[in-house]
């Protein structure tokens, strides 16, 4: 949606532009609500996740499947992510059975759990968002993260100890 001035026949977004501040501070807002209710069952973002990946895979994945997937899609550290995994299966919310990672009937109730605590408040966050908008925007942040995977990766390749191309 565009305004304009009266007599102009520039239009300019009635309304913020989407930029990388905005796309954290949704992110984060998000996730602060989340991570309440996570809490009150004392398990974590990163825990939550690797659960997740878990109980939705086709079939029971190696642990380093999951540490692989769950590092691509937080971008987080593999000694991270294997310490969730590892608390999980302490925790009896995950099982190794024969090298692969199977969800307890426990690990699925709690998310079947967090999923209906965080249910009304996801209503609330994403409730009166048209469908236009809400396809608009999953365009963008598509976009964003395919150009941001390529970035990374390309910083990756170039590896930790190359000098900044600033010189600092």
């Amino acid at each position: 949606m565009t305004a304009t001035s009266p007599g102009s026949t520039e239009s300019r977004p009635a309304g913020p532009m989407a930029d990388a501040r905005a796309l954290g501070l949704a992110h984060y807002a998000a996730r602060g609500v989340l991570e309440h209710v996570l809490a009150r069952h004392g398990i974590s973002f990163g825990q939550q996740i690797v659960l997740r990946a878990a109980v939705t895979a086709d079939t029971p994945q190696r642990a380093e499947d999951v540490v692989t997937q769950v590092r691509a899609s937080l971008k987080a550290d593999p000694a991270d992510v294997r310490a969730a995994v590892d608390e999980l299966l302490a925790r009896r919310l995950l099982l190794a059975d024969g090298g692969r990672l199977r969800p307890t009937a426990a690990g699925r109730d709690l998310l079947a759990v967090v999923g209906a605590e965080a249910a009304p408040f996801t209503a609330r966050i994403w409730g009166g968002i048209t469908a236009e908008d809400l396809a608009a925007a999953g365009r963008v942040l598509a976009l964003v993260a395919e150009r941001a995977d390529a970035q990374l990766a390309a910083l990756n390749a170039e590896g930790p100890d190359r000098e900044r191309a600033d010189g600092v």
